[in-house]
């Protein structure tokens, strides 16, 4: 694979790290004790009690990405508006990228070449159906999908809770564990078995002047023996400053096809 496709998948497969937020001071988060006796129903209800929210974040991100072959680490400027747009700019703009519920689009200054569409790319890339809420999710440490819509059953499994759903799922399988001192998601799978498909996104979180976010992500991408791994760790970040997301692709670019 050639480094600017490497590029490619590393800053499109970076969008979704920008919803990462923290401050200047940080202190990593551990301990917490399990409850054998809480509810699966109560766990849930922690979950979503302990979710953070803000409006703007900036700062720095490093993205170590590696598909079994090649590696490489990227480090790139991020702004985003949280539910609304996701911004983020490679050393001398030359590559940009830009997300909104909608679409998801990007430039390569070196290559002369964008990409404009929807959320397919970034499903196929992770191999599995996403949207820009899912996202946001997989990468604040909240459940991919809603925990409230579904019943689960709960155990305890390596020191943290561990929810499945009650009905197996007709087409995939799913999995969460959450760590007991906030309730938020220590690690999150989903599988589809009969397509040999698997996405997984592991944490670990700080406390950023008493709010629990991540602190380094792994996800890993794996597809029959093909495996795609993306690292993620933060700094400098700064939450609800005024933002502008400058993003327009230049002319004469050639559109990437994607087949």
């Amino acid at each position: 694979m050639q480094l600017f496709q490497i590029q490619r998948q590393s800053i499109t497969l970076l969008l979704m790290a920008l919803v990462l937020s923290s401050c200047k001071s940080t202190k990593a988060v551990s301990g917490g004790e399990v409850d054998s006796g809480i509810s699966a129903k109560r766990i849930i209800e922690n979950h979503y009690a302990n979710q953070v929210d803000f409006k703007t974040l900036s700062g720095k991100v490093k993205i170590d990405y590696s598909d079994g072959e090649k590696s490489q680490g990227v480090n790139v400027s991020l702004r985003m508006e949280k539910n609304k747009v996701i911004w983020i700019s490679a050393p001398f703009g030359m590559v940009k990228a830009h997300i909104t519920p909608e679409k998801v689009s990007f430039y390569n200054k070196l290559q002369g070449e964008y990409f404009d569409g929807d959320f397919s790319y970034l499903s196929d890339l992770l191999r599995t159906e996403l949207d820009f809420e899912k996202v946001q999710n997989l990468l604040l440490g909240n459940a991919v999908f809603d925990l409230r819509e579904d019943k689960y059953t709960s155990a305890i499994s390596e020191g943290d809770y561990q929810l499945k759903p009650k009905r197996a799922k007709e087409l995939f399988k799913i999995l969460f564990q959450l760590e007991p001192k906030n309730f938020k998601i220590s690690s999150q799978e989903v599988a589809q078995p009969e397509e040999d498909r698997r996405l997984q996104a592991k944490y670990t979180y700080q406390d950023i002047l008493g709010k629990i976010l991540p602190d380094e992500i792994q996800i890993v991408a794996a597809e029959n023996q093909d495996r795609t791994t993306i690292d993620l760790s933060f700094k400098n970040m700064e939450l609800d400053k005024s933002l502008n997301f400058p993003y327009k692709v230049p002319k004469g670019y050639n559109e990437i096809i994607l087949k």
